[in-house]
Order: structure tokens, then sequence, then C-alpha cells
């Protein structure tokens, strides 16, 4: 379903919306408990629409699927492209005027009427004086299931800059293996931290601190896990992109308003956002600071699983995904700053005009956005725990079938009814790196409470790690009724089967790793185990029985008592 934003004779921008000046202080979400709005303003919306109603004004008529699952726990906003009369529903676009898209539906955005070519992708003069420029997110000659090009038509190519030029070498770097006195610890422990501090003193270029990582973007391999922590808007005429990689963006607190080069997103805690490689954008703040988690993939893109024997729908469906169309400015004659993230080192360059001079696009290579709250989940209505595989929402395969060098794994609400059954996830190990971050809530499995909602964990290669001694002795004593778990909560999980490195601001500069992680989680678990007692005449793995008996001896190893 293609979309398109209503016309409005009412200007909507986000100058009306401030937030809170330099110095002052912002209270951590964390410490306090969220004022939850009543009523969505989602439904506010819809009711002024009575044409799509019979009864004029009836919340009561409104379809479920009409109206966005996750509860904004904030202000709604929207800027001009967001406006008070968006509704995610709303005009359906001709055919012909964007591309055919995978996964997703629309933002509304603003475009020109027949600014994109009929036919061809780059006639000898584009409609309106303007520019083809071709981005490619694939070789050329990529699969056809793989490949993903986009043609965008702008006022001036993306090439009209100045030579790039280091910028701040010494305090940017989110590549430490580039630098002699840094680099990746690779260690066996497990390792949890503390919520990560808002900062609002640095801007979303700055707030990138890389946490852990493997591989090397150089070589398109491996992935980077990231903390952001942001309290101001990026430069009005300052814009920023990855050459390393695509950005999966899941923030936790705050929220982004993001202006890209194919259009704006606006992305919320419940939401994610995936901003591929090479893409500019610019992060603006509207309800003050932000903070939460990035998974950059050097090599690559995010898909959507393969489903199996689940079939053609279900967890994250193809439908819920949202893309931006354009929205350009005709900015000829300002000078821009463009910073670019290459090898984790920044460099910057001028030019003379805005990035966002994108008329109209069209392709398979673009930002998009997705509630989490949307998120299908399956589980298991007989016994056991299936194997957490089945709430990925993103992956990125290696070259093994069936083995990512990312997966994104989310624990959403859920009904639990297995019977005989010990309902956490199992204690394990794995051949997969396992990084976990809370949005929100308590996650079911870390109930003692030092996995927090900002805070992080990481299970490396082959760490054996599971529920903490407090959710065990809760789930090996607990009425086996259905429950519904992780009411009002959502933690998720960067899956790799790449062995993880942490950096040294990831173990010590931040001061959020946790000394007592282990203690406080499994050192404290008893053993429980008791030999049984021997009865008189019982005989077991099968001697001392008479043939034909159970416990013939003959029967071993293919039954034993």
């Amino acid at each position: 379903m293609l979309l398109r934003r209503k016309p409005t004779d009412t200007a909507h921008t986000h100058t009306q919306h401030t937030h809170a000046a330099a110095g002052s202080q912002v209270q951590d979400p964390n410490t306090i408990k969220p004022d939850y709005a009543p009523s969505s303003p989602w439904k506010r919306y819809i009711k002024r629409l009575p044409r799509i109603f019979k009864e004029q004004g009836s919340e009561e008529n409104i379809p479920r699927s009409w109206v966005p699952l996750t509860e904004r726990n904030l202000t709604e906003f929207y800027n001009e492209d967001y406006s008070d009369e968006h509704d995610a529903f709303h005009k359906v676009r001709g055919p012909r005027k964007i591309c055919v898209l995978e996964w997703v539906q629309l933002l509304p955005g603003v475009s020109i009427e027949g600014a994109l070519p009929v036919a061809a992708n780059s006639p000898q003069k584009p409609p309106y004086g303007l520019y083809a420029e071709k981005l490619s997110g694939t070789a050329f000659t990529a699969p056809r299931h793989e490949n993903q090009q986009t043609w965008l038509y702008r006022i001036l190519p993306a090439s009209a800059h100045s030579p790039f030029e280091p910028r701040e070498a010494a305090t940017y770097n989110t590549n430490p293996e580039n630098k002699p006195h840094e680099k990746l610890f690779h260690i066996p422990n497990q390792l949890r931290w503390d919520p990560f501090d808002l900062d609002e003193t640095v801007d979303w270029v700055h707030s990138l601190h890389l946490v852990a990582g493997a591989g090397d973007p150089t070589m398109k391999s491996g992935v980077g896990i990231y903390i952001f922590a942001a309290g101001k808007d990026m430069d009005p005429h300052e814009a920023f992109y990855s050459a390393d990689g695509d950005f999966l963006i899941v923030p936790q607190h705050g929220v982004l308003d993001i202006q890209t080069e194919l259009g704006k997103i606006l992305v919320r805690p419940n939401e994610i956002c995936v901003i591929p490689r090479g893409i500019r954008y610019r992060v603006t703040l509207p309800e003050g600071p932000v903070r939460g988690y990035i998974l950059e993939l050097y090599q690559g893109h995010f898909t959507l699983p393969d489903l199996g024997p689940i079939g053609s729908n279900c967890l994250a469906n193809a439908r819920d995904f949202q893309a931006p169309v354009a929205s350009f400015s005709e900015d000829t004659d300002t000078s821009w700053t463009l910073l670019s993230k290459f090898s984790g080192h920044l460099f910057a360059a001028k030019q003379s005009h805005t990035p966002f001079d994108v008329v109209e696009w069209h392709g398979l290579y673009y930002p998009y956005k997705y509630d989490l709250g949307r998120f299908n989940t399956i589980g298991s209505i007989s016994y056991d725990h299936p194997d957490p595989s089945i709430f990925t929402v993103l992956t990125a395969q290696s070259d093994h079938p069936g083995t990512a060098v990312a997966d994104f794994v989310i624990f959403p609400p859920r009904w639990l009814v297995q019977e005989d059954t010990f309902r956490p996830p199992w204690y394990h190990r794995n051949t997969m790196s396992e990084f976990m971050g809370l949005i929100h809530g308590q996650y079911d499995a870390k109930t003692g409470g030092g996995f927090q909602p900002a805070g992080a964990s990481l299970h490396n290669v082959m760490s054996a790690h599971g529920p903490d001694a407090t959710t065990h002795e809760k789930a090996s004593n607990a009425e086996l009724k259905p429950v519904k778990v992780g009411e009002g909560s959502m933690a998720f999980m960067f899956e790799s089967c790449l062995m993880v490195g942490v950096t040294e601001w990831g173990l010590k500069r931040c001061k959020k790793a946790q000394a007592d992680y282990n203690a406080e989680s499994w050192e404290s678990l008893e053993p429980h185990f008791k030999r049984p007692e021997k009865k008189v005449g019982e005989t077991r793995n099968g001697t001392g029985s008479k043939e034909g008996e159970i416990g013939d001896m003959s029967q071993v190893p293919h039954w034993t008592s």
C-alpha cells in the first residue's frame, strides 16, 4: 500500500517544539515511572476524519490495525512532514510515482508531480532540470533477489563538494584497531553494564561510542556495536553518513527526527530505524536528550528472516515496515558541512548547497523504520522453550546459510502456556555472541535487578549464561498456568556468529561495567541434586533380571531404568 500525505493549509514546523536548554537538568527516565497517555493521539487524529466512519467520532469503530500497537509514552511530535493532519492510512499514491518497494509502506512526505522520469532512469534531460544519480547498495551484478539500487533525482549531485579532510582525529575514533594504543579486548567473561548516562553536551555524531565489535569495515566484514547518548541537535547546516556500514538504530529514550536524503523519519522508543551505508542524514532531538543502541553491519544488508515451516506470515510482517517519500529543500547558496565516518574515523567536506535536495526517487535502497509493537510472536503451545531465533526481526546472513553475521532479536510481551516446562530461557553456551539491551520494563529472564533499561550485557562465544538465581528459583516453583510475561517490557539482542571484542571505553572508561555480574547472577546458585536411594530388590541399568523381563541385560543400551 503506497501512501501520501494529505495537503494542509496550515504550516506545521518543529521550531515550536523546544527542549531543555543546555545546562538544565534532565531526569533519567530509569529513575521515574513513565507517564503513559490515557488515550492514543492517533485515535484523536483519526476522529478528525469522519468521512471514514459511518458514525462520526466513534472510537469503537476504529479498526485495531489502523492504530499503531506501540502506545506513546511521550508527547506526539510532528514537523511539517508529520503534521497533525497525517494519518498512516490515508490517500493512495498512483502506481507510477513510486518504485516497486519491497517490505514497506511509505511515510508521508512532499514531492513534485512528474519529477520521476517515465520508463527511463537517466534521460538526456531529467524533468525540471534535475540531475539523475544512482545510489548503489550492492554490486551492479549482484543476484536479482539481493540487488539494491536507487535512482535519485536531485537539484545538484552529491559529488559537488570540496575534498574531505580529517576532522577531530584525536577525539573521534570508532575503529580502535587503527590506533596502536587502543584495541578490542577479546575476553571470555560474561559482561553487563549499568544504564549508560544521558549526555546533553554532544550531538548525534559525537555521541557515538563503540562498545564492542568484530571484523573490519575496510574489508566489509563484521559488525560494530555502539551506544549513543546525545543532548543537542546537529548543526543546522551539517549532514552525516557512514561509509562503513548500515546503522540499525534502537532508541531507548527520546525521539530522533531524522532528515535523510530520501525523506524524513521520526523514530521513538519501541521503534527501530535502519539507515543504509552511504545515505546522508541529519538528526534533531524534538523531545530533548536521546539515548539508545546501534548495530552497524559492515557486510551485506539486513533482511527479513526466512519463515520455513511457520509459513508466509508472522514475526515481523513485511507490510509494517515504513520508508519515507521525497522531502526536499531548494537551498543552493548556503555553506554546508558534510561529515563522513570512513574506516571508523571522521572526515569533513564543504559544499555550497544542501544535501537534502532529492525531489524524487525510486529503487530498493532506502532507510526505513519499524514499530516493534507490531511483531507477531511465535511460541510453544505444548512443552519446552523454543530457540530464541523465533524472535528474530531482521537478519544478515553470512556465506553459510542459517548462520548470521548479525541478527536483531526482540523479547516482547507474550503468553507462556507450556506444560511441565521451565519457562524462562534455559542455561546455555552458544557458538553465537549475544549483546543484549533493555528498552523499558524488566526482562523476564533477569529479575534480580541488575539488568536495567539503558543497560546492556554481552555473552560471547561459548560463555555460559542463562537465568539469574532469583529467576531460576521463581520459575522452578511457579504454578504452570497460562501467564503473560514482559508486559510493559521490551528487551532485544544483537546476535552474531563472530567473536566480539570489547573496547577500552566499554570495559573501563564508561565506568558502567558491573564487577559483580557473575556473583549476583550465578555464583549463588545451589546444587539440588539428590542421588536416588536403591530399594531392596530393585535392579538398574538392565542388570540382574531374568531373560525377557524389564531390566534384561540384553536390552542395554536400548533401554535403561
